[in-house]
């Protein structure tokens, strides 16, 4: 039976990874996929989904007033039959395109597989994601860890300082500013004014030595 699935996480915990593996494995069972990205997220480019691993692949654009259903439904009727939907940045969604994404599954009986972040820099509800937390058949939380060592359940926007930005719109694509996740006990704290957060990414592939270490004694 198809399901809404709702995969959830801080930032950073390998949300799109997990989607694209999942697009993959429907793939190679010889199945279509069609996946869905919100058009105002262009890093990569348009109409391309990418992981921080290097993983991408091409995908559909929406915009904040698309109909959903009537974009999958036009898919089909364009390209054959559609075994699984897959939406990335999932948050970005407006109710409206929830209950669209609820029609898909129930209608037509397509899976719909939503990746997405559950709460904002202020530490509120998407609109996205709190329709699909309401609506979805299956939650599942994607797990990552804040620098502290605690589990990271929340984000802080902070500035090239490490200082937290607590003002702004809700949604910011690019700019100097960076999404960083956290614990709660560590989103109150930095928030509060209490610390700053060290800005470092890892060096990928991860595993791999530097090319100069442990040549000297």
């Amino acid at each position: 039976m198809a399901k809404l699935y709702f995969y959830y996480s801080a930032m950073n915990a390998g949300k799109t990874t997990t989607l694209l593996q999942s697009a993959h494995n429907y793939h190679e069972r010889g199945m279509r996929t069609l996946i869905l990205t919100p058009a105002l997220d262009h890093r990569f480019g348009e109409g391309i989904v990418a992981s921080r691993i290097g993983l991408q692949a091409r995908a559909m654009r929406f915009a904040a007033d698309d109909d959903l259903f009537a974009m999958v439904e036009g898919d089909i009727a364009r390209r054959g039959a559609l075994h699984c939907v897959l939406v990335d940045e999932s948050q970005f969604m407006s109710k409206a395109q929830v209950w669209q994404l609820s029609d898909v599954v129930d209608r037509l009986g397509i899976p719909v597989l939503a990746y997405g972040l559950r709460t904002d820099f202020r530490g509120e509800l998407f609109e996205g994601s709190k329709y699909l937390l309401a609506w979805a058949d299956d939650l599942e939380e994607i797990k990552t860890i804040c620098h502290s060592g605690k589990k990271a359940t929340m984000v802080v926007r902070v500035d090239e300082h490490g200082r937290a930005v607590t003002q702004g719109p809700q949604v910011e694509i690019g700019g100097n500013d960076r999404y960083v996740s956290v614990s709660r006990a560590e989103f109150k704290s930095i928030t509060g004014g209490g610390g700053r957060i060290e800005l470092q990414q890892p060096v990928l592939p991860l595993g791999e030595n530097d090319p100069d270490e442990g040549t000297h004694a």
